[in-house]
Formats: structure tokens, C-alpha cells, sequence
């Protein structure tokens, strides 16, 4: 099997429309789409960056300095998905929605304070799967259509699964009070 491109049909076609930027003619997603789906990844990155760092700080008892950190760095790194998404976001030619006026609307987790450690620990779980069940979405939505948005969105989701992961784990070891129904 022979591969062969047209070098002067892509030369051609990188000159036309410069201004563009990295999107090309050929590039396949409805961008308004995206950058929408982007923006609300982009504001539910720092709802959950404010919420562990909310949790971190606040949290009390016996086990909350190990469960603290782990609060601490997941905000770190939720934040660091808010600066990957807000980049594409203006590589695509979008402006990302930095206004934390908007979080509230466009982020697909919620904000929730809690007074308990376990509490937070299930707020974040949940929080996380929310984010993996919207990442998975978006990738499905993506397709082949826009690959580079679909492998970053696929690395934010494998970060999200393992502080789900590691949301359920201490759930499951932080002890419960006496009296309490296991589901709460």
C-alpha cells in the first residue's frame, strides 16, 4: 500500500485562513460546540480546585492531616487542568470563561461545603464522578473529530478516575461514628 500527500495542497491550504491559527480547514469538530463543552470542563476544574482547597483547610479530627493532603494535592491538579483546558480553549480561538461568576452555571459539579471529614471525602467522590461520566461524554462526542482535544481530555479523565479512586478508598476507611447509618 502506497501513502502519498499533496505537499503543495497543505502548503496551500496552511496559508489560506492564517489567522486560524492551529485549526486547520480539515479540522472536523463543530468548534463552537467544544469550546462550550470546554468552558464548562474549564469551570467545573476550579469549583473542584476551590472545593478540595475549601476542604483541605477546614478539615478536623483524628485523620484529617493524611486525608488534607490528599485534598490539597488534588486541587493542585485540578488546577492544572483548568490552565490545560483553558490553553486549548484559546488554541481553538475560544476565550476562556475565567469569570468565577459563571462557575456556578457552567461547572457540571456542585459546590458543596461540608462540616464533616466524611462528608468532604463524599462531596469530592461525587464531585469526581461527575467529572469522569462529562469527560467520558466529551470524548465520545469528540470522536476522531478533534484528536488532540480527545488525548488531553482522555489524561484529565484517567487523573480524575484515580482521585475517585482514592476518594473511595479512604471512604472506606474512615471510621464511622457510633449510632450512624453506613450510608451516610
Amino acid at each position: 500500500m502506497s501513502y502519498e500527500m499533496n505537499i503543495a495542497a497543505i502548503r496551500e491550504g496552511a496559508r489560506r485562513n492564517i489567522d486560524e491559527g492551529a485549526i486547520t480547514e480539515h479540522y472536523g469538530a463543530d468548534k463552537a460546540d467544544i469550546l462550550r463543552l470546554l468552558n464548562g470542563a474549564l469551570a467545573t476544574e476550579w469549583v473542584c480546585a476551590l472545593r478540595y482547597t475549601q476542604h483541605q483547610i477546614i478539615a478536623e479530627g483524628i485523620h484529617a492531616e493524611p486525608v488534607a493532603k490528599h485534598f490539597g494535592a488534588h486541587a493542585v491538579q485540578e488546577q492544572q487542568h483548568a490552565m490545560e483546558l483553558a490553553t486549548r480553549i484559546r488554541q481553538l480561538g475560544g476565550h476562556p470563561s475565567l469569570n468565577p461568576s459563571n462557575f456556578v452555571n457552567l461547572s457540571h459539579a456542585e459546590y458543596k461545603e461540608c462540616d464533616s471529614l466524611r462528608d468532604m471525602i463524599k462531596e469530592n467522590l461525587i464531585a469526581e464522578r461527575i467529572a469522569i461520566e462529562s469527560y467520558s461524554a466529551m470524548i465520545r462526542i469528540l470522536g476522531s473529530d478533534d484528536p488532540t482535544t480527545r488525548r488531553m481530555l482522555e489524561g484529565i479523565l484517567a487523573t480524575e478516575e484515580c482521585h475517585a479512586d482514592e476518594m473511595a478508598s479512604l471512604l472506606a476507611f474512615e471510621p464511622r461514628e457510633r449510632g450512624n447509618d453506613p450510608a451516610n
